[in-house]
Formats: structure tokens, C-alpha cells, sequence
């Protein structure tokens, strides 16, 4: 079974350069199958540590994940030669901080926002499907999945309050 992506766009990037390394989502987008599950599975550790400090601070750092993102990932892609090459999972990374944002605390909540995220990635509903299409370079790798991550955050929450 073969555990790890390679092609030639990967060959020209290198988990020694902090850029290439946060974009591949701390080495988790070089899977070979599903690199989106677990680029959002590295997420956890990060939403788990966040999840420690104010929901001010837990903002914050998402939206520099989010605004950074367009950089690591843009510049990943460039020195990839590839657009939204599949190993490139910091959007994903950013789109379960999202998700996460005013979640309570609990595995199940953490289970059920990561489902919620993966749907809304992997199927891409009207208008996130649009974004994909049309928006390019780090912008366009990240915009769908920051919409994706607002979409599981207001699924999440009307859910919480569903059961609240």
C-alpha cells in the first residue's frame, strides 16, 4: 500500500521549507488517498490547542490562518507549478479553525464540526462550488474552503442550538 503521495510537482517542494511545510498542512497532504481528510485531521492538535485560550484569541489566530493561507498556499502552488495541487491542505487546516469557532467543548462536537467541514469540502454546494471555479492562485485555493468552514460553523451552531 503505498502511504505517500510523489509526483513531480512534489519533488519541487520540500517539507524543510516552513512555507511548503505549513501549506502541506504539517506533511499530512502528502496521503496518497483522501490528503483533504487528513489535512483537516492535523487540524484537530491545532483546534485543540486554540481551544485553550479566549474566543477572541481563538479568532484572531483563525483569521491569520485564513489571511496567511492565501500566502502559503499561493506560493506553495507556484513553487509546485500546480494550481490547488491535492497536497496542499492549509485551507483545510483553516476551514476546521472556522468551523470550530464558538463550538463547545467535547469530542462529539469536534466529531460532528470535522463531518460537517468534509461535507461542505468534498461537495462543494452552490456558492462554494463557484468559488472553486473562478477564483485562482493562493485566493482561489483558499476562498472555498474558508466558505465551506463558515457553512459547517452555522450548520454546527444552529445544530447546538437545535439541541440546546
Amino acid at each position: 500500500m503505498k502511504w505517500f503521495a510523489h509526483d513531480e510537482a512534489l519533488a519541487r517542494v520540500s517539507l524543510k521549507n516552513p512555507v511548503h511545510f505549513l501549506a502541506l498542512g504539517f506533511g499530512s497532504g502528502l496521503a496518497a488517498k483522501a490528503p483533504g481528510t487528513f489535512g483537516t485531521l492535523a487540524a484537530v492538535p491545532v483546534y485543540l490547542l486554540l481551544s485553550q485560550f479566549s474566543l477572541g484569541v481563538y479568532i484572531a489566530v483563525t483569521l491569520l490562518a485564513c489571511i496567511g493561507g492565501i500566502y502559503l498556499c499561493g506560493k506553495t502552488s507556484k513553487d509546485m507549478g500546480v494550481h490547488d495541487h491535492g497536497a496542499i491542505v492549509w485551507d483545510e487546516v483553516a476551514g476546521l479553525l472556522i468551523t470550530m469557532i464558538a463550538a463547545p467543548a467535547g469530542v462529539l462536537w469536534l466529531l460532528l464540526g470535522f463531518v460537517l467541514f468534509r461535507i461542505f469540502d468534498i461537495f462543494k454546494p452552490w456558492p462554494i462550488r463557484v468559488l472553486d471555479a473562478k477564483v485562482h492562485g493562493g485566493l482561489g485555493i483558499m476562498a472555498d474552503d474558508i466558505l465551506a468552514g463558515i457553512f459547517s460553523m452555522l450548520s454546527l451552531q444552529a445544530i447546538v442550538w437545535a439541541v440546546g
